[in-house]
């Protein structure tokens, strides 16, 4: 079955405090999102993988990959106003029947088991979304208070968010509305049922320098205990 990435990309370093944009902030010496579009290569180098950035970071990104000498196969398209739009565009570049995952750029970390759970699980029923319990406590907020809730029935939700092309093609084509926080969201209102299923605590996504260190720390346990085998 032919696999498809969408990879979106159009973040800004307003969080990180930099004038670069975060998909293309350094980590272990290359920018993230080239760690990005690796893990996807190396699961299935058959996949086709389509980079969704703002038009006037495509430049940049092109120069990158000149500097990186990186090679690995890919499209770019332009990104729109909002995720939703972003998406769409990368969908309609989609014209055969298969799987699609739809990941954050900044998500560098994702696992091949995760991957693996994912496809296996939306080649079954239709889509898979990894997701991670919730560990802290957690409080509501009710007017002017708040109170405790049952964190058991609370996940944490990651990407990529994964489909059979032809469910996620039918969900896009609803109108936006500003409820859609991600993809899953859009299929779950065109009525589709949504399956959970494991993630990876490493698979954070980088938002803020802290999370920069983390995954650095995260990307050197991955390589001493590589080295063990």
């Amino acid at each position: 079955m032919k696999k498809f990435v969408i990879i979106v990309a159009g973040g800004s370093g307003t969080r990180m405090g930099t004038e670069v944009p975060k998909q293309f902030l350094e980590l272990a010496g290359k920018p993230v999102l080239m760690h990005t579009i690796r893990i996807f290569h190396e699961f299935d180098p058959a996949s086709e993988i389509i980079i969704v950035l703002p038009p006037d970071q495509q430049q940049f990104w092109k120069a990158l990959c000149l500097k990186h000498s990186f090679d690995r196969a890919h499209q770019v398209v332009s990104g729109g106003q909002s995720r939703f739009h972003s998406v769409k565009n990368g969908l309609a570049k989609i014209d055969e029947s298969g799987i699609v995952f739809i990941h954050d750029g900044v998500r560098p970390l994702v696992s091949a088991e995760t991957l693996k759970r994912c496809l296996e699980t939306a080649r079954e029923k239709g889509n898979a979304i990894p997701v991670l319990p919730v560990h802290e406590s957690l409080r509501k907020s009710e007017g002017e208070t708040t109170v405790s809730v049952d964190r058991s029935l609370y996940f944490s939700v990651q990407t990529p968010q994964t489909f059979r092309t032809e469910q996620i093609l039918e969900a896009f084509k609803q109108d936006f509305d500003p409820a859609f926080t991600d993809d899953a969201s859009v299929a779950e209102k065109a009525g589709f049922s949504i399956q959970l299923v494991e993630g990876n605590r490493e698979n954070i996504k980088i938002t803020t320098p802290t999370d920069l260190v983390i995954a650095e720390a995260f990307l050197k346990m991955a390589a001493i205990d590589s080295a063990h085998f």
